[in-house]
């Protein structure tokens, strides 16, 4: 495939993965801080508001950093750990598939992978 090919992809996997994390996962858990409705998961042992406010974080501000192309790399690192820890330690004792279940975690664990391996792509605020 032609860089400029494997460029657009790239584009298209941060805009399309981050936009999904950002709006259908993020933006609820957002919603949920500034509501001061701080029911979450206990994860080892923190309170919930901490671990509620960690998952924002990662589903809301690295998701829109990662689909502006700025620090990209970086901005997937806390989304990498909190899919880990949604798929083996929230969904630990769920089953591989179906609901509920770990697969929705992995789904999004891969294209975050993909993209802390190959960087954001020329079509970037990274690479301007």
């Amino acid at each position: 495939m032609k860089r400029s090919h494997t460029d657009f992809a790239l584009l298209i996997l941060r805009i399309g993965f981050g936009v999904l994390m950002l709006v259908g996962h993020g933006l609820p858990k957002l919603k949920k801080l500034i509501n001061g409705d701080f029911r979450f998961p206990k994860v080892f042992g923190m309170p919930d508001w901490l671990g509620l406010s960690l998952a924002t974080f990662s589903e809301f501000l690295c998701a829109a950093l990662v689909i502006l192309g700025v620090k990209t790399r970086l901005a997937t690192v806390p989304l990498i750990i909190t899919m880990l820890i949604a798929a083996f330690v929230i969904h630990g004792s769920d089953g591989w598939f179906g609901s509920p279940s770990k697969e929705l975690a992995l789904l999004y664990l891969f294209p975050f992978l993909a993209l802390f391996f190959s960087g954001p792509g020329k079509y970037s605020i990274d690479k301007m």
